[in-house]
């Protein structure tokens, strides 16, 4: 594919952008940054093929439309983009080029690498919002970029959330005076930046957010840099009409109508560039209206990545036409015809700014390698002193020789030496053996707070933290439907945070399917307690970028079978959103969603182990019943972590005894409540299987089998305390028992309790799991019966369990 047909024919000027005057000191700064950043591009390019990092992915190409868009963006703002951002990164100094190559090399030192710790590959960006103690710093007060994700168009829902926090700062009145909210917003008047590739453009997340920032009506700001590819496939196969701002004309806000604004501009073109974001963010801050920027007729001067050539798959024709229209080759010209630079004072940037960007990337190399010297230098030492205690070992002799010979070592390359020379002295008692394992030891903890810390807050807000607080009845405590139980904590909770909102569908007017926000609607006003469409990744994106700005959201998956929707912002976004960051960023977010058994293939889904394997970060829990459920969500409003709450799906209507201190129960994260006491076999199981489970166990007990039973109540985080490993030390056996399918949620909990908490030395028979069938679940009772554990499937495992152990008083059932 070629642009012949379309090249851009204008001409920049001056009296192009008349509401805007340029100054020399700007134009020339801006050049500077730009030169500099497409350096930056360039020697990061080399410094893959030179060996020094895995991968490089750059912005080249995009300079002037990132100078443009950084004009306008101010404290207190977000943005919310991919991985080509780095010039506007640059021109908001919110990047420095040191920092820039400390990323490309990992480091994972956050005062070299303040992004992601060296745990992101290049070009994903961010500033930390939180300090070192996990309270918020003042955001307000400074430029923000939330986390960066790899994954295309994953930025979308994010940044429509991020928006939506400033709709509901300005038009929440219980927030203008309130003393948390005054560190994230002025009043609302902050406005999320976006950006994204145009291949991207043709995933479903990018078209959901589109129409949801219309219909919702927030401060966005989104660019599309449309380089006419998707690494190697142009856009006639990406987008209808081949173009995104022709394809969403529909979405074009007009008189008396919702939509956003639709702009289209040369990427080369600065000062139409910097006109049309002037437009389109004063739109969006005063009015709270969004736009989309199609920034078109850009260049990618190096292709997509270190991975390739885009001379591969660009006509000649196509590259001819990318050097003429490179933008900084376009930005000069218009600089020096309107008087702002010469050719001499831009050939005099151009080498100031070479000689910069090598000492920058020096310095960041330098301090790379000088972050693993200690580590060098102290596992050389050791393999000195193995070689000496073992001279005749020429295994340890030719591992010492090869790390010393080690060009550029790494972390791995010293302690894969030590690790393996101590093969090598497992059969001797010498004090290098000792000092060896000790440092292994001392490095394996160092390493873990380098790559692995994080994955959940380690401040004092952490869910772990919250102390349990037991419900309190009294005489005449009332039985209610456990869906007032849930009405009456979102009561009291909206009663005493006016951080705290929700949003989903069905939840406002009708106060949800299930009635849990019955009348709060009237109560606390359509802004706090909003009805959604059905869009399942934007309510999500929603509850993540307000919760990035202090919003404490409840967020509504209508029923956990739909969650399936929402799963790549879950798992890629919100799920390793503090990992990612190192801890610089978090999103205190609550799901709520109902689930298990009640009727057919969409309505009874238990998919745990899918959301357990993917969403790691996000604590996961599944409480049997309403009262338990009203805990979690009090014990996660006093934390700064993110959640995953399954309520039961038919335990709305069930009777629950009304607690007196519904505002302040409290259910604990990893501790497993034992329900029911009993000597010979322990049962496992969580959410509606307990009623299914307890109902066995009292029908075992009639037979002379006592079951113990215990409900795990959070899958992540899982029995913390090794409560069902003391279990099985008392009963010598265990069933794990769950909905879900063979070899999910109970084959989870098996290797908890068996690998992790080491309890298999006490069985004295087999584990023994009781799941679902490996499909979907068949509609109407005998659906439910045969598809799911039934009360019979957990009395026949347990008595089979026991039949094996007392054969004359449990004889064979079948």
């Amino acid at each position: 594919m070629t642009r012949s047909k379309n090249r851009p024919k204008s001409k920049m000027t001056k009296k192009q952008i008349s509401e805007y005057t340029f100054s020399k000191e700007e134009v020339v700064n801006d050049l500077r940054i730009a030169i500099e950043s497409r350096h930056a591009s360039l020697i990061g390019r080399k410094e893959v093929f030179m060996g020094k990092a895995k991968f490089g992915i750059f912005g080249d190409g995009k300079e002037v439309a990132q100078l443009a868009m950084a004009k306008f963006f101010k404290e207190g703002d977000f943005r919310s983009g991919y991985y080509r951002d780095q010039t506007f990164m640059f021109a908001i100094d919110q990047l420095t080029i040191q920092e820039f190559y400390a990323q490309l090399y990992a480091h994972t030192d956050i005062e070299a690498e303040p992004s992601s710790g060296g745990r992101c590959m290049n070009s994903h960006f961010s500033t930390r919002s939180i300090n070192a103690d996990g309270t918020w710093k003042d955001l307000i007060n400074q430029k923000n970029s939330s986390a960066d994700v790899s994954t295309t168009s994953g930025q979308m829902p994010r940044m429509v959330g991020l928006a939506y926090a400033s709709k509901l700062y300005r038009n929440n009145p219980e927030l203008f005076d309130n003393e948390t909210a005054k560190k994230f917003t002025n009043k609302g008047n902050e406005v999320t930046f976006g950006s994204i590739g145009n291949a991207s453009c043709a995933e479903g997340a990018f078209f959901e957010s589109i129409n949801a920032a219309g219909v919702l009506q927030i401060p966005m700001v989104c660019a599309v840099w449309d380089d006419g590819y998707g690494i190697s496939v142009p856009n006639e196969y990406q987008m209808s009409k081949n173009s995104v701002s022709e394809a969403l004309k529909g979405f074009q806000r007009t008189k008396g109508s919702n939509g956003l604004e639709v702009f289209t501009v040369d990427g080369w073109d600065y000062p139409a560039l910097v006109k049309t974001y002037k437009q389109a963010v004063d739109i969006a801050r005063k009015e709270h209206v969004p736009s989309l920027i199609h920034v078109v007729n850009v260049t990618q001067p190096q292709g997509h990545s270190t991975s390739g050539s885009h001379e591969r798959y660009k006509s000649k024709e196509r590259l001819e036409w990318e050097l003429e229209y490179d933008c900084l080759k376009k930005m000069k010209e218009w600089a020096i015809e309107e008087g702002f630079i010469s050719e001499g004072e831009i050939e005099v940037i151009e080498k100031e700014s070479l000689e910069k960007v090598k000492r920058e990337r020096k310095a960041a190399w330098d301090s790379f390698k000088a972050s693993m010297t200690k580590e060098y230098d102290e596992a050389m030492e050791l393999m000195n002193r193995a070689v000496s205690s073992l001279p005749e070992n020429n295994e340890i002799l030719r591992l010492a020789k090869e790390l010393k010979k080690t060009i550029n070592p790494i972390r791995k390359d010293a302690i894969s030496v030590v690790r393996k020379s101590l093969r090598e002295l497992r059969n001797t008692n010498l004090p290098i053996k000792t000092d060896m394992q000790e440092w292994v030891k001392k490095e394996r903890r160092e390493n873990y707070e380098r790559y692995s810390s994080h994955l959940y807050s380690e401040s004092s807000a952490a869910a772990k933290h919250v102390k349990e607080v037991l419900p309190i009845y009294n005489a005449n405590s009332p039985m209610v439907d456990g869906r007032e139980i849930m009405q009456a904590c979102f009561d009291k909770m909206f009663e005493q945070n006016p951080l705290v909102f929700a949003i989903g569908e069905d939840v406002g007017k009708i106060g949800d399917v299930n009635q849990a926000f019955a009348d709060l609607q009237d109560k606390y006003g359509e802004i706090r307690i909003t009805d959604t469409g059905i869009r399942e990744t934007t309510i999500l994106g929603q509850g993540i970028g307000a919760a990035l700005r202090g919003l404490r959201p409840i967020i509504e998956i209508q029923y956990l079978d739909y969650i399936y929707y929402a799963i790549t912002a879950l798992t890629d976004d919100l799920a390793c959103l503090e990992y990612r960051t190192k801890g610089g960023q978090k999103a205190p977010l609550i799901i709520r969603t109902r689930g298990h058994r009640l009727e057919g293939v969409w309505h009874s889904g238990s998919p745990m182990a899918a959301l357990i394997h993917s969403m790691r970060g996000i604590n996961i829990l599944v409480p049997r019943n309403m009262t338990r459920a009203a805990g979690f969500y009090n014990t996660m409003l006093k934390s700064d972590e993110p959640a995953l709450i399954v309520e039961c799906l038919n335990g709305y209507r069930l009777k629950e005894k009304m607690p007196e201190n519904i505002d302040e129960v409290c259910t604990p994260l990893g501790i497993p409540e034992i329900i029911k006491e009993g000597e010979d076999v322990t049962i496992v199981t969580y959410g509606s299987m307990c009623r299914i489970v307890m109902e066995a166990a009292d029908q075992l007990a009639k037979i002379g089998i006592s079951a113990e039973v215990i409900d795990v109540q959070s899958l992540l985080p899982f029995d913390t305390t090794g409560i069902i490993k003391a279990s099985i030390q008392k009963t010598n056996r265990v069933i794990f028992a769950d909905e879900d399918m063979p070899g999910g949620g109970t084959g989870y909990m098996m290797q908890q309790v068996i690998d992790e908490h080491k309890a298999y030395e006490f069985l004295d028979s087999s584990p023994v799991c009781v799941s679902a069938m490996p499909h979907r679940p068949a509609y109407a009772s005998d659906g439910d019966y045969f598809s799911k554990p039934n009360t019979e499937d957990i009395f026949e495992a347990a008595y089979e369990i026991m039949s094996e152990v007392k054969p004359n008083e449990y004889p064979e059932l079948y």
